[in-house]
């Protein structure tokens, strides 16, 4: 499936990730854009500030965990990036919005 959207991405989407700018294909997750950055996690643990990067990619496990926005834990392997995205690392734990 992440193969397949690769090779039918029509376009590029600009947006970054902890402040710097990157492109991916349209059409991939915000989990599949930061892998193809390069990035080696999506967030730190809250206990022992360990990394964690996406391991399920169908939203069961949660280790996508992601800063959409300047809106915390979002499972970043169930948005469609789109253009002009932020997207923060999460550090340990982080405050929710109610």
């Amino acid at each position: 499936m992440f193969e397949a959207k690769l090779k039918t991405a029509s376009g590029k989407v600009a947006f970054t990730i902890d402040g710097k700018p990157h492109e991916a294909p349209d059409g991939v997750t915000i989990a599949e854009a930061m892998l193809l950055a390069g990035l080696d996690h999506t967030r730190l643990s809250p206990v022992g500030k360990q990394p964690r990067a996406p391991y399920c990619m169908m939203g069961v496990c949660f280790e996508c965990l992601v800063t959409v926005d300047g809106v915390a834990g979002r499972q970043g392997c169930m948005i469609r990036l789109c253009e002009g995205m932020a997207i923060v690392r999460q550090a340990g734990k982080v405050k929710l919005a109610p």
